[in-house]
């Protein structure tokens, strides 16, 4: 048994931000059907990078343990067979622009007569109201417009975007909370729920310390490169031989960072003990700071302040935190059986459940795979009308 057995969810969503939440949902008991297009399919599965064999990893590492039928939402056989399938279904998930999936008769209010209970999840760039909600959006846009990249880089170098998909991983995130908190609504209710997700109004959400701080101070936050604005010292720190070093330090952990450094003058120094007085002093205390850990071989240096408790951690590279022990024995890199490749790696999902089962752990479907059992099973169609169906292109 796992947390979300039982529950159906209908993913007629694309490429990142609602895949990977219905992934989610997928892997802890979900039922999820994803419709895709015939012949093309998810245009995700064709993205870079792609595995040996063609196979796209992008795809691959957002779609596992869902089911895929090939419909065309196009006909209007196809829109029915959809509609089909979600008046049965407890969530429904949908990346298209405002008033797409209604111009197909697939809108909430027309599938909450057939499904009251549905929990429906529009995840649009900008939301459903607003001067903005027709516009288009890719990740990116939604990190500039925000102010996520202007917030990131070094202060005397230009804006940069988050190392990560950022708007579309942290939107996957509300989609997921505003499909389970619409179940969990439900359970009360009775009823189901349109859920608007906007990726802007998620990054601008993410924007609470900035935030906090322009309300409070009327200032504009400026980029920082790795350093905290309210604690010092809290940044990067380059190593002997340029490997670096992430240190943050507390008034409790200043007094032990100075006696691992060899700083006994800093650390007894009455001027330095709170970190308010060190944040006047930023400048002074970090260049300070910086010459003592340059001297140092990081991997000598990051255990020794772990050791009296100062926290550190080193800046890791991909494969490096991959392949770290702990890495490893929390589980987070796992192999799914690829009907093509075999064992394929892949990145577990974060959550453990006592008084469940692991959770799901499939390879993503090919184009189509489940479309016939899909059809037959859940819809209860007969093998004339599912083969006059293929043979029209309805389905795939």
């Amino acid at each position: 048994m796992r947390p979300l057995d039982g529950i159906k969810v209908v993913d007629f969503s694309r490429v990142l931000a609602g895949p990977m939440a219905t992934q989610v949902m997928a892997e802890y008991g979900a039922e999820v059907t994803k419709i895709e297009r015939p012949g093309d399919g998810d245009e995700s599965r064709v993205f870079e990078p792609v595995f040996d064999g063609g196979h796209s990893a992008y795809y691959a590492a957002f779609n596992r343990s869902k089911r895929s039928i090939a419909v065309d939402l196009k006909s209007e056989e196809g829109r029915q067979l959809a509609f089909d399938l979600a008046a049965s279904a407890d969530v429904l998930v949908e990346n298209f622009l405002p008033g797409g999936m209604a111009s197909m008769g697939l809108g909430y209010e027309v599938l909450r007569e057939a499904n009251p209970g549905l929990v429906y999840v529009s995840n649009t760039g900008f939301g459903q109201t607003g001067p903005y909600a027709k516009r288009k959006g890719y990740d990116t846009i939604f990190q500039a417009l925000s102010g996520v990249i202007d917030l990131t880089g070094h202060p005397d170098g230009p804006p940069a975007k988050v190392g990560l998909p950022f708007a579309d991983l942290t939107s996957g995130l509300w989609i997921l909370i505003g499909a389970l908190t619409g179940l969990l609504g439900r359970v009360r209710s009775g009823q189901g729920c349109h859920v608007d997700m906007a990726m802007m109004d998620a990054q601008v959400s993410l924007l609470s310390l900035p935030a906090a701080r322009y309300f409070a101070l009327g200032e504009t936050p400026t980029r920082t490169g790795t350093e905290h604005l309210g604690r010092v010292p809290s940044s990067a720190f380059a190593c002997k031989g340029g490997e670096w070093l992430f240190i943050s330090a507390s008034d409790q952990h200043w007094p032990l960072l100075c006696g691992a450094l060899g700083l006994d003058g800093m650390a007894d120094d009455p001027s330095l003990a709170r970190n308010i007085d060190r944040v006047d002093r930023r400048a002074e205390v970090t260049q300070v700071l910086a010459d003592a850990i340059a001297m140092r071989d990081r991997d000598e240096l990051a255990p020794a302040l772990r050791k009296v408790g100062v926290p550190a951690g080193e800046v890791n590279t991909v494969p490096e935190i991959l392949n770290d022990p702990h890495t490893q024995a929390r589980g987070m890199v796992a192999t799914y059986d690829d009907p093509d490749r075999g064992a394929t790696p892949g990145l577990r999902t974060p959550l453990r459940y006592s008084g469940y089962d692991d959770h799901r752990f499939e390879a993503p479907p090919k184009l189509g795979a489940d479309t016939r059992r899909i059809l037959a099973e859940e819809l209860a169609l007969d093998e004339a009308t599912i083969a006059a169906l293929y043979e029209r292109g309805i389905v795939q």
